[in-house]
């Protein structure tokens, strides 16, 4: 896209990374403040960071504790482990040896958790498989794990890899809402096995990346491979992005419907199909907006309200505190 993309994730998020590990309260001060993340969300539950300030946290944390899954499991994944994976990976004949590669590494690295490729028809299908049950209680690690691997092949192939379905061994988790920018495919809870399914014909395609492109793919690690969205695969992602486009003006969902080619009818039930509603889809879009420019920019609180839409600062105050749980100023 070729405006700034804004999106934030829920505090839950980084709680869930700090609980993992045994850090001084000096060093857990010290990150949060490093990655520019008031301690004072943490206890609000409806808080959410900006996608930038969790992957500098990440990063920072992997450094401090040279651990690159930092404290996920029994093992650390020391700093390099990724590095050294990806350059395993990038000799490949296509992106399914590469898949295949991938799942053999992390047999020889970690102990508590493997994965498992098979394939059956058409579908290829990557399971996480929990070797004791610290691992298979720790959703969290999953959920890295998933991203871990979808991330890294999306690079690899050089395009944003669809999926077929994802499957998730435990319940429907408080964000799931976030579940739509984070992977690009139906998703099922309450599932046998935690997996991603591929479509094995994608999976034959080339490498399209070598060695120069890995350096700037590890600079910018985590997020790259954390977070991606996927806008051709959803019609929310649409919506969002017309609005994004369109901030500083008063736009309706007739006007989204008029510029997608459908009906407001139809718009309304595609997204209902997708779990999500107009005005939800615009809130979040002015909440990330608002995050992102309460904690990267002086912008006075009043005039980034105006610019989000908002007729006066009481109407927006409002409206954020209803979305993070906090004023805009303690985000500032």
């Amino acid at each position: 896209m070729a405006h700034a993309s804004f999106s934030t994730v829920p505090i839950s998020f980084v709680r869930q990374l700090l609980d993992g590990v045994c850090l001084q309260t000096d060093c857990r001060e010290r990150l949060l403040q490093d990655s520019a993340i008031a301690p004072a969300l943490l206890d609000e539950a409806a808080a959410r960071v900006t996608t930038e300030q969790f992957a500098t946290l990440y990063q920072r944390l992997a450094r401090e504790l040279d651990d690159e899954l930092p404290g996920m499991f029994s093992r650390p994944a020391r700093n390099g482990t990724f590095k050294f994976l990806c350059l395993s990976v990038l000799e490949a004949r296509n992106v399914r040896t590469a898949l295949y590669r991938f799942t053999r590494f992390f047999h020889l690295t970690l102990d508590d958790i493997g994965f498992e490729m098979s394939r059956q028809d058409k579908i290829t299908r990557v399971a996480l498989v929990p070797r004791v049950p610290s691992a298979a209680a720790n959703t969290f690690a999953q959920e890295i794990l998933l991203r871990l691997v979808h991330g890294v092949i999306s690079w690899l192939a050089g395009r944003k890899m669809p999926l077929e379905r994802i499957e998730l061994a435990f319940p429907r988790p408080a964000h799931a809402a976030d579940y739509g920018m984070l992977y690009p495919g139906p998703v099922y809870f309450d599932q046998p096995v935690t997996a991603l399914y591929f479509d094995t014909a994608l999976l034959d395609g080339p490498i399209r990346q070598d060695q120069r492109s890995l350096a700037e793919f590890m600079r910018r690690a985590p997020g790259d491979w954390l977070f991606n969205s996927f806008p051709e695969r959803l019609i929310s992602h649409g919506v969002r992005e017309y609005l994004q486009a369109h901030l500083s003006t008063a736009t309706g969902i007739e006007d989204v419907a008029k510029a997608m080619h459908v009906s407001v009818r139809t718009l309304s039930r595609r997204l209902r199909d997708e779990d999500t509603r107009f005005q939800a889809i615009k809130d979040e879009l002015r909440r990330d907006v608002a995050i992102e420019r309460l904690t990267k920019t002086d912008t006075p609180i009043a005039v980034i309200g105006a610019e989000l839409g908002f007729d006066n600062p009481t109407a927006f105050h409002r409206a954020f505190k209803t979305w993070t749980g906090s004023t805009p100023g303690a985000y500032r």
